[in-house]
């Protein structure tokens, strides 16, 4: 679906990415784990074509249509419905289908009734399943979230697992950030850990977690680094 190859990235001074290859097939749930600064924020950007690069990114026709929820959602200061519909539009749906695709979606998230609300009003973890209703209203093939469930309370955090496992048991392809490894281990396909903007380990995800790291990328995974 997607393909970087030799891909740098720096702003300023910090080299955020050095030369890093990735692909992403259909219907894999992968997630960029690594020490703060690693670069799995800069890598998710580049693989949604956000930022000035070096290198190849590649996009098949399987991956035309992408979304991205970023670690802190922008809340307009709109009802619930507007901010689906602003997404809407943005995209270029047709203004026919809103209706139904703002009520798939806040269903979806178990955000029904809520349409009127502003959204700004709503808790962290509503926002946090407003953008991916937003993200979701659109019908991404391949879908990137940058710490999904960062700074959210227990329930919270189980109720976006829940949303994307839900996600990739449909077919939809996703491609996450995450420091917690719980998390990875429970919703991932693949595992890939990034540090000082290079990947030194991408592997399935039992492969991953069963040992056979070595270096830092074992150190990680037993939490003796941050």
């Amino acid at each position: 679906m997607l393909y970087l190859r030799d891909v740098s990235v720096r702003f300023g001074q910090v080299q955020a990415l050095r030369q890093v290859s990735i692909s992403v097939a259909r219907g894999e749930l992968i997630a960029l784990v690594g020490p703060n600064g690693s670069g799995k924020t800069t890598l998710l950007r580049a693989m949604h074509g956000l930022l000035r690069m070096q290198g190849t990114r590649t996009v098949g026709p399987q991956a035309q249509r992408q979304a991205m929820v970023f670690q802190r959602p922008f809340m307009m200061r709109l009802s619930v419905r507007n901010n689906l519909r602003l997404a809407l539009w943005l995209s270029g749906v047709p203004r026919a289908q809103w209706n139904e695709r703002c009520a798939a979606a806040l269903a979806r998230v178990a955000l029904q009734g809520l349409e009127e609300r502003p959204a700004r009003a709503l808790s962290g973890g509503q926002q946090q399943r407003l953008a991916i209703a937003r993200a979701w209203a659109v019908q991404p093939t391949l879908l990137f979230l940058d710490e999904p469930t960062a700074s959210l309370d227990p329930t919270a955090k189980k109720e976006v697992e829940a949303l994307l496992a839900g996600f990739a048991a449909d077919g939809m392809t996703l491609v996450m950030s995450t420091h917690n490894l719980g998390q990875a281990k429970r919703l991932a396909s693949r595992v890939v850990y990034l540090e000082d903007g290079e990947i030194h380990a991408d592997l399935p995800t039992a492969q991953f977690f069963d040992g056979a790291l070595q270096g830092r990328a074992r150190q990680f995974v037993k939490g003796e680094m941050a």
